[in-house]
């Protein structure tokens, strides 16, 4: 089952990482700490390559949303 995350969620996570997260590192943490908040695993690695796709894609919401779904980890 893939997750899907409510608008909301993904605009308030796009707005952190786009205010608040200065390089790709930053945003691996944010969008670690998005996903373990809602019960998931999370690999550190891939969370820095997804962070970097996702600056790569323009931070859209389509794209946050892809990677999220392909980084979380059932518990």
């Amino acid at each position: 089952m893939v997750e899907k995350f409510s608008e909301p969620e993904l605009t308030a996570l796009r707005t952190e990482l786009l205010q608040g997260a200065s390089d790709f590192r930053e945003a691996a943490e944010v969008m670690q700490m998005f996903l373990v908040g809602r019960g998931y695993g999370v690999s550190p690695e891939e969370a820095r390559h997804a962070a970097l796709r996702t600056e790569v894609a323009g931070c859209s919401i389509e794209a946050i949303q892809r990677e999220l779904e392909g980084l979380a980890l059932v518990n």
